[in-house]
């Protein structure tokens, strides 16, 4: 029984943790860019799009479908970026668990 109340104990201080952590993704902001820095979006870690930052140069009226492109390159290499700092944090958070491979958090 005593194994039992350790086990709860632990699970408990990982669920704290865990909503410790997505409080943090709402504020940890990523950059993404695209066109050699041209076009970049900010993003939290969890994916909202904070800012979209367009270079004066790309404002072409014929090369709109460019522009876009650029965008959605820009808007996909930053939440490329926040995926990858959400698992970062929470690996911290399973570090030393039996988890199986490929399981991810939260279930």
């Amino acid at each position: 029984m005593r194994d039992l109340m350790g086990i709860m104990k632990q699970a408990q201080a990982m669920q704290e943790k865990m909503a410790s952590i997505q409080t943090e993704l709402d504020t940890v902001e990523v950059t993404g860019s695209s066109g050699g820095g041209a076009v970049g979006v900010t993003m939290t870690a969890k994916g909202l799009l904070k800012a979209v930052r367009i270079d004066p140069s790309l404002m072409v009226a014929d090369e709109r479908e460019i522009l876009e492109d650029l965008v959605l390159a820009a808007v996909n290499d930053a939440r490329g970026k926040a995926e990858q700092t959400a698992q970062e944090r929470m690996a911290e958070l399973t570090k030393g668990l039996p988890l199986p491979p490929g399981m991810k958090l939260p279930f």
